[in-house]
């Protein structure tokens, strides 16, 4: 959590607002592969990449 605080006060600091939308797209992109590797819907995932 330490991070997060860390990498916050970083955008915060230094008006990097534009940084947030491109974590939350990793991060969500990221889960989607973690969440579905083992489904039958791992083959198409893996497609768009």
């Amino acid at each position: 959590m330490d991070f997060l605080k860390d990498l916050w006060g970083f955008m915060k600091e230094r008006k990097k607002f534009w940084l947030l939308p491109i974590i939350l797209s990793l991060l969500f992109f990221g889960a989607l592969i973690v969440f579905t590797s083992g489904t039958a819907i791992a083959p198409f995932i893996y497609t768009l990449f």
